[in-house]
């Protein structure tokens, strides 16, 4: 296929489905790890074509979601410093942490602006020399990369006033996670395209042939994700376990070198909390002591405090797809969109956002 509206072809999308009904006979859970493909199969009703022998689960693929809340509390901290201004992407403003959220904190009078690029940030630090801007670095390596470059630039343009929060987490090392646990049993991936791009379908070499699990790089639109789902269903009902790449139009097996670079430039590899997860070695990223400068953590000495999640917040177990939403005593009930509990009920990727939207029951 060569256009857009072909992988949103309603009857190419019925056969796919049809395959999908006539290959599988075997109960599977399979893991959608990206919150974007989680919208994606709502908003597509692809639940609805799929028969009952597959269960399809959200993972810790929600960039928001799994930000720790000692982080959000320190995100909170840098916003009521003196003289700084915190940049964000939109999806944080509403995130609760122990003492409120951004958006609360700007309605107290903080300076707290949303923005769409690191490059946005990088021009109010040059229009406003006497504060310090920080901007929150959250995600996966699909915004690292971005982020990293604007350090780069900040240092190499010479604004001092540039610091960035670093909070950033790897994918790789949450799947071993997560099929190291005895909490979650998954018998495919759908793995996340954008993420893909960056780190290139090896990246996952590794976590395939240690667990022997069928695992499959999607794209987004409706094919896309059939396509993927009737690639895991076939490799499940005759016993074998490969790593494919059904978004060749985008994702190659080194992925994008240069943006690797960036990061290993800029970054070091770390330890990192993740929401519902706990500790994963080796799936975060630090500022590196090159660009210690340019460190908010650093230059602001904030802590990361271990803190409980909010009470009765389930979004821990609906991150690593040992509940849905509907399973939570919150969910549509004190937990909604306009009065979230926890982040998965706030971001545009979130699993309680997606069901709260989408789904009837």
């Amino acid at each position: 296929m060569k256009h857009l509206s072909e992988f949103r072809d309603p009857d190419i999308a019925r056969r796919l489905a049809g395959q999908i009904r006539n290959t599988s006979q075997k109960p599977v859970r399979l893991m959608e790890v990206c919150g974007t493909h989680t919208m994606a199969i709502f908003r597509s009703g692809i639940r609805s074509l799929l028969p009952e022998t597959i269960c399809l689960l959200s993972g810790p693929g929600c960039p928001v979601c799994v930000t720790a809340q000692g982080e959000i509390d320190a995100f909170l901290a840098l916003a009521r410093e003196k003289d700084v201004i915190v940049t964000t992407f939109g999806d944080l403003m509403r995130v609760p942490g122990s003492g409120g959220s951004l958006q609360k904190e700007r309605a107290r009078g903080k300076d707290v602006r949303t923005v769409y690029s690191t490059f946005d940030a990088l021009e109010i630090a040059r229009s406003n020399p006497d504060k310090t801007v920080v901007f929150l670095g959250v995600g996966f390596e699909t915004t690292a990369p971005t982020i990293a470059a604007s350090i780069v630039m900040a240092q190499q343009q010479n604004i001092k006033n540039y610091a960035v929060y670093c909070a950033h987490k790897a994918v790789p090392p949450a799947l071993t996670a997560l099929l190291d646990s005895d909490a979650v049993r998954i018998h495919g991936f759908l793995l996340p395209g954008h993420v893909s791009v960056i780190i290139g379908k090896n990246a996952y070499r590794p976590v395939v042939d240690r667990f022997h699990i069928p695992s499959v790089i999607a794209g987004f639109e409706p094919t896309d994700i059939l396509h993927a789902v009737l690639l895991l269903v076939r490799q499940i009902e005759s016993g074998s376990a490969r790593l494919q790449n059904a978004y060749r139009r985008a994702v190659t097996d080194q992925g994008n070198v240069k943006a690797q670079e960036m990061m290993a430039d800029v970054f070091d590899v770390t330890d990192a909390v993740w929401r519902g997860i706990g500790v994963i070695p080796g799936s975060g990223f630090s500022i590196s002591d090159a660009y210690a400068d340019f460190d908010a953590a650093r230059r602001f000495d904030i802590e990361v405090e271990t803190v409980e999640e909010p009470g009765g917040c389930a979004c821990g177990d609906i991150l690593t797809g040992r509940k849905t939403p509907p399973e939570s005593p919150l969910f549509k009930k004190r937990c909604v969109p306009e009065n979230p509990v926890g982040p998965c009920m706030v971001s545009s990727e979130g699993t309680c956002a997606a069901y709260y939207r989408y789904h009837a029951a």
